[in-house]
C-alpha cells in the first residue's frame, strides 16, 4: 500500500476527529498535518451527540475517566420532547437508545401503538416503556452496579470547544502535525484537484488529499472546486438560533440528580435545547427568522429560562441542508462544510463520524491500488452519505409534520406549508392506515439511520393516530397491560449508579 499525505483544513470537533480517526485507520499509510486560522473562532455550540460517538473514543482507546472530566461531560439517555404536542396524555415524550433490556418490554410498546393505530383504547406514550426514560428522569448513569452482559446505548453532553482542545493533545501524541496559519490561496492541478493551499506566510502546503474541516465558509468544497449546495429550506425553515449559558448554583458540585437526557421543548416560533453539563447548562432557542427576529428570539427565550440580560447570549445563523458532492476531486468535505440539519436530534457528530469512517475507507482503497475504479467509488461515496443526511432531514421534518399546536402561524406552517418527501409521505399515510407500518419500515430503514423503535416514539409520543377506527390492523384484542412494564423499569433502575456517583469517580 502506498504512504499518502493528508491535509485536514480547520480545527474544531470535526477538524480534530477527523485527524485521530485517519491517523488510527490509516495508521503508517498516511501522514497527517492539521491546519487552522488562529483568527478563526470554532462555532462550538453543539452539546448532544448520539451513541455512535462512543465508537468513536473506543477505536482511539479513550476512556470515559479520561476525556469527560476535561469536556464538563455528563451522560445521555435520550431525548425529551415536551410541548410538541396538544394532545391529551401525548404532551410529552421521550425518545430513547433502545438496549437489550427494553427487547420485552419494547415489543409490548409496539404491540399496543398498533392496538392505538387500530382504535382501541391504550397508553401509547413510549415514556412508560423503556429503562432510559426512567433512567434519565431520576439522574441515573447508564452504568449498572453489577456487571451486565451487555452494554446499554447511551450518549454525552459536553462542551464541544473542550472537546476539541482534549483531542488536539491526543492527535499531537499520535504523530498528528499541528500547523496554526491562514490559507490566502490555493493551487490546483490540471485535472481539478487540489495541488497546495498556500498561507499568509507564504509557505506551500501540498498533500495527495485535503480534508475540509473549515466550516460553513467551505474554503476548499464550495469556494475551490465549487460544488453545489442542496439546501433543506423548503423542508426544514429554521435558520438561525441563539444560545445562552447559565452556570450551575455551586459549578464546582455537580447538582443532585442532573437529568442524564436533553430536553428539546417546543416554544412558540421554535424549539429549545437544555443540555445539562457538570458546570453548567446550555441552552439555546433554534427558529425561524421569517417569523421574529433576533431580540425577539433572545427575549423568548430569555422568559422561558427565567433569566436576566446580564448574561451574555450568542446568535448563530443556519444553513441547513448539503453538498450533492462530499467527495470530489481530492476533497472531502467533513463537518459544516459538507452540511448541516439543524440540532433537535443531535445528529451533527454523527453524521462527521460517519462521512470520516467512509472517508478512511476510500483512502485505504485508493492507496491499496482501486485507483481504476475512482469514479465509481466516489459515486457510491457521495449517494451513501446523502442517504444518511436525507435520513436526517426526513426523521426531523416528521417531528414539524406531526405537531398539534395552534398557538402561533409557525406552527400551523409547520403541519401544512413544508415540502414533504414522497418516501416520507408515503410513510405516514401508511401509518394512519390499517397497513403492516413494520413492513414499510424494513424497506424504509434501507436509506434511515432510524430505527423501527425510533420511528414508533416519534408518531406514537406524539399521539398521532388514526381519527377512525381501523379494526382491520392485525392486532390481537388483548392489550399489553403497562402496570408490569411500570414495575419492570423501576427495579431495573435500582440497579443503576446515580451519575453524580459516576462522574465523582472520574
Amino acid at each position: 500500500m502506498e504512504k499518502a499525505h493528508l491535509i485536514v483544513l480547520g480545527g474544531g470537533t470535526a477538524g480534530w476527529m477527523s485527524a485521530l480517526l485517519m491517523a488510527k485507520k490509516l495508521g503508517v499509510h498516511a501522514n497527517i498535518t492539521l491546519v487552522e486560522s488562529p483568527d478563526i473562532p470554532v462555532i462550538g455550540v453543539g452539546e448532544g451527540t448520539t451513541p455512535y460517538i462512543k465508537q468513536f473514543f473506543k477505536q482511539l482507546d479513550i476512556a470515559e475517566q479520561d476525556w469527560m472530566p476535561a469536556c464538563q461531560a455528563t451522560y445521555k439517555c435520550g431525548i425529551r420532547f415536551p410541548d410538541w404536542s396538544t394532545k391529551n396524555q401525548y404532551q410529552s415524550y421521550f425518545h430513547p437508545f433502545f438496549s437489550p433490556l427494553d427487547k420485552q418490554v419494547g415489543e409490548a410498546f409496539f404491540h399496543n401503538a398498533n392496538c392505538r393505530r387500530a382504535g382501541i383504547d391504550v397508553d401509547a406514550n413510549p415514556n412508560h416503556y423503556f429503562v432510559t426514560s426512567y433512567l434519565a428522569k431520576q439522574g441515573l448513569s447508564p452504568h449498572c452496579q453489577q456487571p451486565l452482559p451487555f452494554e446499554l446505548d447511551y450518549a454525552y453532553h459536553f462542551d464541544a470547544g473542550l472537546l476539541g482542545t482534549f483531542l488536539q493533545s491526543i492527535g499531537t501524541k499520535m504523530g498528528v502535525t499541528h500547523q496554526q496559519c491562514n490559507i490566502i490561496d490555493v493551487e490546483r492541478h490540471l485535472n481539478g484537484d487540489i495541488a497546495a493551499i498556500i498561507s499568509d506566510q507564504g509557505e506551500r502546503l501540498t498533500a495527495d488529499y485535503f480534508i475540509d474541516c473549515s466550516g460553513f465558509r467551505g474554503q476548499l468544497i464550495e469556494q475551490t472546486l465549487d460544488v453545489p449546495f442542496y439546501s433543506y429550506a423548503s423542508s426544514l425553515k429554521n435558520n438561525a438560533a441563539v444560545a445562552i449559558q447559565v452556570e450551575h448554583q455551586q459549578p464546582s458540585k455537580l447538582p443532585d440528580k442532573l437529568p442524564t437526557e436533553t430536553r428539546s421543548s417546543a416554544l412558540a416560533n421554535g424549539w429549545m435545547w437544555n443540555i445539562p453539563l457538570t458546570q453548567r447548562w446550555g441552552n439555546g432557542y433554534v427558529y425561524s427568522r421569517d417569523y421574529l427576529n433576533q431580540e425577539q428570539a433572545e427575549r423568548e427565550l430569555r422568559t422561558a429560562l427565567g433569566i436576566s440580560d446580564e448574561i451574555s447570549a450568542r446568535h448563530l445563523s443556519m444553513k441547513v441542508g448539503r453538498r450533492q458532492e462530499h467527495w470530489r476531486n481530492n476533497v472531502f468535505a467533513i463537518g459544516l462544510s459538507q452540511g448541516f440539519v439543524e440540532p433537535l436530534e443531535a445528529t451533527a457528530l454523527m453524521l462527521v463520524q460517519y462521512t470520516i469512517e467512509h472517508a478512511c475507507e476510500a483512502i485505504a482503497g485508493q492507496l491499496g491500488g482501486e485507483v481504476a475504479r475512482l469514479n465509481d467509488s466516489k459515486q457510491k461515496f457521495n449517494d451513501t452519505i446523502n442517504d444518511m443526511f436525507d435520513g436526517v432531514r426526513d426523521y426531523i421534518l416528521v417531528h414539524y409534520l406531526t405537531n398539534s399546536r395552534n398557538d402561533s402561524q409557525y406552527w400551523l406552517d409547520s403541519r401544512n406549508e413544508l415540502y414533504v418527501p414522497d418516501a416520507v409521505q408515503h410513510l405516514l399515510e401508511v401509518w394512519q392506515s390499517d397497513a403492516d407500518i413494520d413492513k414499510e419500515l424494513e424497506h424504509y430503514f434501507q436509506t434511515s439511520m432510524y430505527s423501527r423503535a425510533s420511528w414508533y416514539c416519534l408518531l406514537a409520543g406524539m399521539g398521532v393516530f388514526p381519527k377512525v377506527k381501523q379494526r382491520s390492523v392485525q392486532v390481537s384484542a388483548q392489550i399489553a397491560p403497562l402496570q408490569p412494564v411500570v414495575k419492570y423499569n423501576q427495579n431495573c433502575t435500582q440497579h443503576f449508579r446515580a451519575q453524580q456517583d459516576v462522574l465523582a469517580g472520574y
